[in-house]
């Protein structure tokens, strides 16, 4: 018989395959072991009845003790009052949540295996492709963009160089006509000199010649100007013996009827706030000047916005219409006084700059001739200007005061002019003058606002502390109202145009009906706070009191009237 002995090589390759699939036993145990180790939360018994995945927010049942994913057990429970697995009654209150890691998250069921990570990564490559696809498409646009805005540059370029060459051309030629014309500056005025010199918004101011003490000399209120105030005083006092409340205007009943009609978003929302405003009763269009540095003009019939007029670098302070409306007065912080000419085209021109006070200008009033102007300054001055020319021809000083002037209102009939100054002082000027012929140290507080009442007789002014009523005839202070607390200011205080009513701004905004000296002055309205600022800056009364226009720091312009009112008013 014959013994087949197996050969060494065969015997050795046995050996190693049973090495091969021992390792590789051992290789899956480990793997496995591993698997357990670091994701506990793929094992099976961790995953919840609902969904049959990881709980996000895991919580255990008191009764039954099985794991739950929160949101689905709260509305199970919500619906049926049961378990979902014994059906057994059960509550919130037998629900205890289960703490856990929030560092690592739970990888999903895809990441426990090869071919679910796989097939992650082929979704993963899908979506940088199409990234990558549409990143191409706006780098092609872009570049478009680029190119087109290149050849606007280039062509803006050129258009600009032909301009300059045109105006030196222009400018050569005026030269030339000068030296050729006959001397006739012997016989032109001084004023219509002062005037050429304030064309395209340029102050003539700087030409002015300066005293030894170092302040400008200005011409001074000519005896032209002052025969021309005083005739104006005249008339307005004569007419004003026979006014009456004219029958147009808004009755007590409805102004206690009154209600915001609209709110119009007129300034921008980075630096949101009217501060001032004003209402040009013929046209019935709306002016406010904000934060942001802009006059919006606004048409309160439409709802529109007719122009925005640009030009000052800090918060516009005050804000007043001239004569039909055309024109537009802007007092601003960054010290300047702008005048707006209306174009044909319905915007509004910088037609002069003027520059005379040294600190911020805190108010612009307007004559009763529509000629002539004040500005007030916290340099401790006020200018008389003339609206034709743009020409200081007044800058008047209080050397007993050492702070500046916060407010300032014309009297009705044009010779008398208030000011409010921020060492809590309210002052009253002979404009023929320039004199003080009163002043009034009842408040405590900066004087933020000064009206005069159409009858001639009352003015009222609002401070931090209070708002007062003055008696012109008596030059003394009858009544003092103090309708907010110690932390709340009143802004602004405003009498309508036929001396009926006064309303008032600051944490709300309320109207009063104009009695006399001896009598009370009902309270008729109040406007809650809409504006969520708790501060209403400016107040201004419609034509006849339809409707009243309120400016807050949350830079909405609300008109506030009845809803049949809404709309445009009989002049």
């Amino acid at each position: 018989m014959y013994r087949i002995v197996p050969s060494k090589s065969l015997k050795l390759q046995a050996n190693e395959l049973t090495a091969f699939q021992r390792d590789q036993n051992t290789h899956w145990l480990w793997l496995h072991r591993l698997r357990r180790h670091c994701y506990p939360s793929l094992q099976p018994n961790k995953s919840t009845p609902f969904s049959g995945e990881v709980p996000e927010e895991p919580v255990v049942s008191k009764n039954s003790g099985l794991l739950f994913e929160k949101r689905l057990i709260e509305r199970h429970i919500s619906d049926y009052g049961k378990c979902p697995v014994t059906e057994e009654p059960l509550t919130m209150d037998d629900i205890i949540p289960v703490k856990t890691g929030k560092i690592v998250k739970p990888r999903p069921v895809q990441a426990a295996s090869i071919p679910g990570m796989l097939g992650m990564f082929q979704i993963e490559w899908d979506s940088l492709m199409l990234s990558y696809f549409a990143l191409e498409q706006q780098l092609h646009t872009a570049r478009q963009e680029l190119s087109h805005a290149l050849y606007q540059h280039d062509a803006a370029c050129r258009v600009i160089a032909r301009l300059k060459k045109e105006r030196d051309e222009a400018r050569a030629l005026l030269a030339q006509a000068e030296r050729q014309m006959p001397v006739v500056a012997a016989s032109v005025p001084a004023t219509a000199v002062n005037a050429a010199a304030l064309s395209n918004g340029k102050r003539a101011a700087e030409d002015d010649e300066i005293h030894p003490d170092g302040k400008k000399i200005r011409p001074g209120i000519s005896a032209s100007i002052i025969s021309e105030l005083t005739n104006c005083n005249a008339a307005l006092s004569q007419q004003r013996k026979k006014r009456q409340v004219p029958p147009t205007l808004a009755s007590v009943d409805a102004l206690e009827r009154y209600t915001q009609l609209s709110s119009y978003p007129l300034h921008k929302t980075n630096k949101p706030g009217i501060l001032s405003l004003d209402v040009h009763h013929s046209k019935d269009i709306i002016a406010t000047g904000g934060v942001d540095t802009n006059v919006v003009i606004f048409d309160r019939p439409s709802g529109e916005i007719l122009s925005t007029l640009s030009g000052h670098s800090k918060k516009v302070t005050s804000v007043k219409f001239v004569a039909d409306g055309e024109l537009v007065l802007s007092g601003s912080a960054d010290k300047t006084v702008r005048l707006w000419q209306g174009s044909e085209n319905g915007n509004y021109d910088c037609r002069h700059i003027l520059k005379d006070h040294s600190a911020e200008v805190q108010a612009v009033t307007i004559h009763a001739t529509n000629n002539y102007f004040v500005t007030a300054s916290l340099d401790n001055t006020w200018c008389f200007y003339e609206v034709a020319s743009g020409l200081c021809l007044a800058q008047v000083s209080d050397g007993s005061a050492s702070e500046g002037y916060t407010s300032a209102a014309f009297h009705p009939d044009g010779l008398i002019l208030g000011t409010g100054t921020s060492s809590a002082l309210v002052k009253i000027w002979d404009v023929k003058s320039q004199t003080n012929v009163a002043t009034f140290n009842e408040h405590s507080t900066p004087v933020t606002a000064i009206s005069f009442s159409e009858n001639g007789y009352f003015l009222a002014t609002a401070s931090p502390d209070s708002f007062r009523l003055y008696d012109l005839r008596k030059l003394k202070n009858f009544r003092t109202i103090s309708p907010y607390d110690e932390n709340t200011s009143t802004q602004c205080v405003e009498f309508d145009h036929s001396g009926s009513y006064l309303a008032l701004a600051g944490a709300d905004v309320r109207v009063f009906q104009v009695a006399n000296v001896k009598s009370e002055w009902n309270l008729i309205k109040t406007f809650p706070d809409l504006s969520g600022t708790g501060k209403a800056t400016s107040v201004k009364f419609g034509p006849d009191a339809k409707y009243l226009a309120v400016g807050s720091m949350d830079r909405n312009l609300r008109i506030f009237g009845l809803p049949e009112e809404d709309g445009p008013s009989e002049p």
